[in-house]
């Protein structure tokens, strides 16, 4: 294992990538799903602690989870009406079935984000930033 002296900070677009990638957002190599939607606490090769708060990256999963809804919302106001089951059937597939295959992907999006927010803000209790603030030893 290593740690964030070997793996400096990416860019934004490299740290987005890899959680889209459901790679470490730092050093792109470790998972961030053990299986299903279950993330792993710290990444297995630069031990990036993935969520320092539980909950941080929910707000963004309700957001992109209700794009879509909104979109089939959209389209209903404007005329699109399913007129039997079987378009009715499909309409809400086509709404539901982009959301579900799309889960992990969005999940490590978030992390990503919530990993780029705790860099730029630098809260001197983050992990992250605890290597570079002086020590105060007597």
């Amino acid at each position: 294992m290593t740690d964030a002296k070997t793996h400096p900070n990416p860019a934004l677009k490299v740290a987005l990538l890899n959680g889209l990638r459901r790679r470490c957002p730092r050093c792109g190599e470790g998972q961030l799903f053990r299986r299903g939607l279950k993330t792993c606490e710290r990444c297995s090769e630069c031990n990036l602690l993935f969520q320092r708060d539980y909950g941080d990256t929910l707000m963004f999963m309700i957001i992109t989870d209700r794009i879509p809804i909104l979109v089939g919302i959209a389209a209903l106001y404007f005329g699109i009406h399913p007129n039997g089951w079987a378009s009715t059937v499909f309409f809400f597939a086509a709404l539901s079935v982009p959301l579900l295959a799309t889960l992990r992907e969005r999940q490590g999006l978030a992390l990503a984000l919530d990993y780029v927010l705790r860099v730029k803000l630098s809260d001197p209790s983050d992990e992250l930033h605890a290597a570079s603030l002086p020590s105060h030893s007597a």
